[in-house]
């Protein structure tokens, strides 16, 4: 039982980092209760800071399909808890230091980062195509 915890904490925090770069996007962009009209729209418009956060957060939804599915079908397979836990805690904190990246314009550092970030789900995938 301790063991799924810990999993579900991973997935519960990946799927809440989106989120604290929206609340960056919209605080950066003078976003207001009338801008929730269309935030979408406003946000797309956005420059500077909170342009970099929105495409943060949006790059952020987009990496966690991977993510959740490969740390779920690690769980499925029994791959030891250490390797899961391992990569999944290296993904969030990539993935923080990927979004540092972005907001403070680091491009190549970024792209690095992003790089390693998708590895750590790749690599649990490669990890359960070798025990199949």
């Amino acid at each position: 039982m301790q063991s799924i915890s810990g999993i579900i904490y991973l997935i519960l925090a990946a799927c809440l980092l989106p989120y604290v770069f929206t609340f960056i996007a919209k605080k950066a962009s003078g976003f207001t209760a009338k801008d929730n009209q269309n935030p979408r729209e406003f946000l797309a418009n956005a420059t500077g800071l909170a342009r970099r956060a929105n495409a943060v957060q949006q790059n952020s939804f987009e990496s966690l399909p991977l993510f959740i599915g490969a740390v779920l079908m690690a769980e499925y397979m029994v791959i030891p808890q250490t390797f899961i836990m391992t990569l999944g805690i290296a993904y969030i904190v990539l993935r923080i230091i990927y979004g540092i990246c972005y907001l403070v314009n680091w491009a190549t550092l970024r792209s690095i980062v992003w790089t390693l970030s998708m590895l750590c789900s790749v690599c649990l995938l490669l990890l359960i195509i070798r025990i199949v």
